[in-house]
């Protein structure tokens, strides 16, 4: 299979005409959202906690708290949103009758799932800004973090997704996967002062980590080579799972 880019994009496109039809209904929670997770637990836990890892807590969990909004809003759209369209609406298949090829459905949902990334990064990246824990010029490079997410998330998603063929699995991937991500992967807490050895070594290899660190470097000014670790890292992985993701569209929608 050839991709298309302009095929893909009308994927993008005709998912972005569906949700535009909802989306005040859909941006609204999302806007308010952080405000009720900074308010909470970066305020109210944050009173009674002195520093995290030389800061105030809000400051801590701003970055974090953006990255895992970014994958949120790719999470949903990769998973039931697209076994939706495969299994039951039989959009692909409508699809497939035109030029389009799997992989531009593929590359179109994924466009799409970072496109959602954004518009939930964004606005957590706002709300942070309002309560002034975004330090700014090198909290601008942080929004690098967002459709990195994006990227990253959409590609495991659309993978989990070709490999399922019941809807009901998805409760394990976002109980089983992506809640120990959130509560694991540096959002609350620094690993590397709660955890040494093997552990540390395990944690390496939580996807959220990496967007997570890099974009608290960026809060914090701190440019190391670690960032360029989390890059890497993100870019790789998220390509490995898309060609593998690639190879099973194409085996799904033949059937």
């Amino acid at each position: 299979m050839r991709l298309s880019l302009p095929y893909a994009m009308s994927v993008w496109r005709r998912n972005a005409a569906m949700y535009k039809r909802s989306w005040k209904l859909n941006l609204l929670p999302n806007f308010f959202e952080p405000v009720f997770y900074l308010t909470s637990i970066g305020v109210g836990v944050g009173a009674y906690i002195s520093e995290m890892a030389g800061m105030s807590y809000a400051e801590f969990l701003a970055p974090g708290l953006v990255c895992v909004a970014a994958m949120n809003g790719a999470s949903f759209e990769v998973t039931y949103n697209v076994f939706v369209r495969m299994e039951f609406e039989k959009s692909y298949d409508a699809m497939l009758t035109t030029p389009i090829e799997p992989i531009d459905i593929l590359v179109g949902e994924l466009l799409w799932a970072m496109s959602r990334a954004c518009i939930y990064g964004l606005c957590f990246f706002v709300v942070v800004s309002l309560f002034g824990l975004a330090a700014f010029p090198g909290a601008l490079l942080a929004l690098l973090a967002i459709p990195l997410t994006g990227f990253l998330f959409g590609a495991i998603g659309l993978a989990f997704t070709m490999l399922i063929r019941n809807i009901d699995l998805y409760s394990f991937y976002f109980t089983l996967f992506l809640t120990p991500l959130f509560l694991f992967s540096g959002v609350f807490f620094p690993l590397e002062e709660r955890l040494s050895g093997l552990a540390l070594l395990v944690a390496e290899v939580l996807p959220l980590l990496h967007p997570v660190r890099f974009a608290r470097s960026c809060f914090l000014g701190n440019f190391d080579f670690i960032m360029l670790w989390d890059l890497f890292y993100c870019v790789a992985l998220a390509s490995l799972l898309l060609w593998w993701a690639q190879k099973r569209i194409r085996i799904r929608l033949s059937e």
